[in-house]
């Protein structure tokens, strides 16, 4: 898609760079508000300000201000990578979860932004089935590595079994015939 820049000019937004802006913030998946603002063509002021005027459309599942430490949480994730991270906000950033994300369109009806707000849909959906493929893997490799330790477990016993068999026979002590100085007469 492309975003509407001043001159005139259209900036194509990949899909990649949506995916790239939905952060891991208090175990929620989220978009901050700024990000959503130059997806959807607008100033972050006025997306804002529309949430805002709509605020029942948004409830605190749907959409969160950053608190202090939220804030540096996220900021912390780029640690040199985003010089965007380290700038100065005069407020922390509002946060849509995916709930509200979609509650965006109906609040800025342009058509850019239904046609973003569809592509940000299927990328939180693609994010998803990422995620449930590496859960799925996980679990694949711990059960590997649970029967590779059962298997090893059932080798060393089978080994220790047939290193017992591998011993001679233990020599039982024969009894001696005669008369054997210091040994004591046993009587029968």
């Amino acid at each position: 898609m492309a975003k509407k820049v001043p001159g005139g000019r259209a900036v194509a937004i990949p899909a990649e760079v949506i995916e790239r802006k939905i952060y891991l913030i208090g175990g929620l998946k989220v978009m901050l508000d700024r990000d959503l603002a130059y997806i959807y063509g607008v100033e972050t002021r006025a997306l804002v300000q529309a949430v805002t005027r709509n605020a029942e459309r948004f409830p605190a599942d749907f959409m969160f201000q950053l608190s202090k430490e939220e804030l540096d949480d996220w900021r912390s994730q780029f640690v040199m990578s985003n010089p965007e991270a380290k700038m100065g906000l005069r407020r922390p950033p509002y946060a849509f979860t995916e709930l509200g994300v979609a509650m965006l369109s109906s609040v800025l009806k342009s058509g850019r932004a239904v046609r973003m707000n569809i592509m940000i849909m299927r990328a939180f959906v693609r994010l998803r089935e990422m995620l449930a493929t590496h859960q799925d893997l996980a679990r694949a490799i711990e059960d590997i590595g649970r029967r590779q330790e059962e298997h090893g477990e059932q080798i060393t016993s089978i080994i220790e079994t047939i290193n017992q068999l591998l011993l001679p026979e233990p020599v039982s002590e024969k009894r001696r015939i005669g008369f054997h100085p210091g040994e004591q007469p046993k009587h029968r």
